[in-house]
């Protein structure tokens, strides 16, 4: 594993993400698929609270917390108990994008890690490396939603012309 590229990935999906949440209005981020699917806003909030509640938290105890309690996340339920379809969108981006800021300036501040220490707990156990690849990863399943819903959007307000000429989806 080259730290530097994995870094650069991060980097890249962060504008990738930046990219898709361009304007983007306040009554497009809530507008969901179909029930049970997620709007942008949702990602977005999911995204925020990830990168807050989960990767950088969890990659940090791996590395420099091996001693603490490791505590449990809700993404999927988060998304109700949260609210996340009624939250402000602008403000919403601004905090995972600050958010992100923070991860990337942490990460370029790590000094010779193992990334192959790993964190054991009675929920199982990750490596840093892992944890890592995980939060790009992550990155790219919610880089594809997000492209998923852009092409919903461009669906709805190309009506009545159809769009199937540019090739199947």
């Amino acid at each position: 594993m080259e730290f530097k590229i994995l870094y650069q990935e991060l980097t890249n999906s962060t504008e990738m993400i930046r990219s898709m949440l361009k304007d983007i209005d306040e009554k497009q981020a809530p507008i969901k698929p179909s029930p049970g699917k997620w709007s942008i806003l949702e990602v977005v909030c999911h995204l925020h609270d990830e990168e807050r509640e989960d990767f950088r938290e969890h990659l940090d105890f791996i590395l420099h917390r091996q001693n603490e309690e490791w505590h449990g996340i809700a993404p999927t339920a988060w998304v109700k108990l949260r609210k996340y379809n009624q939250q402000n969108f602008k403000t919403m981006q601004r905090k995972f994008f600050n958010e992100r800021k923070k991860s990337l300036t942490w990460l370029h501040s790590l000094k010779r890690v193992d990334w192959n220490i790993k964190y054991t707990s009675k929920r199982g156990s990750m490596s840093a490396g892992e944890m890592l690849a995980c939060w790009i990863a992550h990155d790219n399943l919610h880089v594809r939603q997000l492209v998923e819903l852009r092409r919903m959007h461009l669906e709805r307000i190309t009506r009545p012309y159809a769009i199937r000429y540019a090739g199947d989806w």
